[in-house]
């Protein structure tokens, strides 16, 4: 083993030139930026590569193959062709001899380009003419019967070479990975693709690094190997930190769902879009009742008596805890009891004691609370709303406008932080239809591909 040390004005540069000398065996041992020696001089980076001295022999292998790093796409050009030269031969009613023999002498010339580009040994099967299959003279040939199995054999065997080859050039690409983790814990190369990804959607940093220390210490090491393995195992790990409730509909007990949380989240949107679902969407059409006790906002009543008026609903207004105890006593008669509350800001401490005394009022019934948050809102702000109410004894965590964001990690910080499960997702404006039973699988999915909506 010798080291080398390589310097340029960055550190990708001095990468590029080590690599060159010593192609991708070469293994950075350290990086170290150098000082400025004055304000008109920019910084030296320096850094340090180990070569095996087997590896080094291997180097002028390497430079060849660094020269076509989209052997990828060279496979599927050349597969393409052949591809179209077997489609007109199967066009052709009858094909000589010489024509097939041409074409499978094309094909091997091809396995062989391949393996060049691919840097690999010279696999291509020789042709025994005397053993070629005579073509058969129909307009409907069977492409298995005009195509060697063996040079098929070779084809996919070289693609599982160039897929290694990719994952290699992934790797190059995060060789100057530095991350730390907690208590100075080295994060490999292999997981800089699906921690970057994690960490741009805005998962806390804190959060990330305890999973990621998690994921290290349970993944099998063959499963490293791969990075699709590696996205797999690391999905199904933040699935299993995230809580939902199941819509259990069925206990045959009146049931009071209280909707609290900051201005403008979405709360009536929200708690319309629960009553169209319990009363017209499910199997069972349960009788909903609504209480409001939102008199202070503008058109906060004109937009639930609308939404009430068009689904058939009860519904009641009340401005004191006195008149709440008897707007649910005069609702008996329903299965589901939905309240909206006026949207108080986390700060606002007088209003959310408010709330408190509604949820105490009667104390033969059980108020639901369930905390409504924007998807849109950062982490720093969620954890202070979740703090400021949580004085109502929140059981459950609604997200809505999931569809107006792109990062997800500030709701999963949320629910990692809280251990409160979730229980719907609101994913767009309209009524009753944007609004889904929560469930691991989908916020994960949208944390780490994106949101898709769900028809």
């Amino acid at each position: 083993m010798k080291l080398y040390t390589y310097s340029g004005e960055t550190t990708q540069e001095a990468l590029q030139i080590a690599q060159k000398k010593h192609g991708e065996d070469a293994l950075v041992v350290k990086t170290e930026e150098k000082r400025k020696k004055s304000l008109t001089q920019s910084a030296l980076y320096e850094i340090t590569v180990a070569v095996d001295d087997a590896a080094e022999s291997s180097n002028a292998s390497y430079v060849a193959t660094k020269k076509n790093n989209n052997a990828s796409a060279r496979l599927e050009e050349i597969a393409q062709k052949e591809l179209e030269k077997r489609k007109n031969i199967q066009r052709t009613p009858l094909l000589s001899k010489s024509n097939d023999e041409d074409v499978s002498l094309q094909l091997s010339n091809a396995v062989r380009e391949i393996s060049k580009i691919a840097n690999l040994p010279d696999s291509a099967p020789k042709i025994n003419h005397r053993n070629t299959p005579r073509p058969i003279s129909s307009h409907t040939i069977d492409a298995t019967q005009t195509q060697p199995k063996g040079e098929m054999k070779d084809l996919k065997a070289i693609k599982g070479e160039i897929d290694k080859l990719n994952d290699k050039m992934k790797l190059i690409q995060t060789m100057l990975w530095k991350e730390k983790g907690p208590q100075d814990l080295i994060i490999p190369h292999e997981f800089a693709e699906i921690y970057h990804l994690a960490k741009n959607s805005g998962i806390y940093r804190e959060h990330l690094d305890k999973i990621m220390q998690l994921t290290l210490e349970l993944m099998p090491l063959k499963m490293r190997e791969n990075s699709v393995f590696i996205k797999r195992y690391f999905r199904e790990v933040l699935r299993k930190m995230v809580y939902c409730r199941p819509e259990n509909l069925e206990t045959g007990a009146k049931k009071i769902i209280m909707l609290v949380g900051p201005t403008g989240v979405g709360k009536t949107t929200t708690l319309a879009k629960m009553a169209a679902r319990y009363s017209f969407k499910m199997n069972k059409k349960y009788k909903v009742g609504i209480v409001t006790l939102d008199t202070f906002r503008i058109g906060a009543v004109d937009q639930l008596m609308f939404y009430a008026k068009k689904m058939k609903l009860s519904i009641d207004t009340v401005v004191d805890p006195g008149e709440f105890t008897q707007a649910i006593n005069s609702l008996q008669y329903c299965d589901y009891i939905l309240v909206d509350t006026v949207g108080s800001s986390q700060h606002d401490k007088q209003k959310i004691e408010l709330l408190k005394s509604y949820v105490n009022s009667d104390p033969n019934c059980t108020v639901d609370v369930s905390l409504v948050v924007s998807a849109t809102t950062k982490y720093e702000d969620l954890k202070d709303i979740y703090h400021t109410f949580s004085i109502l004894d929140i059981d459950t965590l609604i997200l809505t406008k999931l569809d107006e964001t792109r990062g997800f990690g500030n709701v999963f910080s949320l629910v990692y932080e809280t251990k409160k499960p979730l229980s719907y997702f609101s994913i767009g404006q309209e009524v009753p239809n944007d609004l889904i039973v929560a469930s691991s699988e989908y916020l994960t999915d949208c944390l780490l591909d994106g949101f898709k909506k769900v028809e």
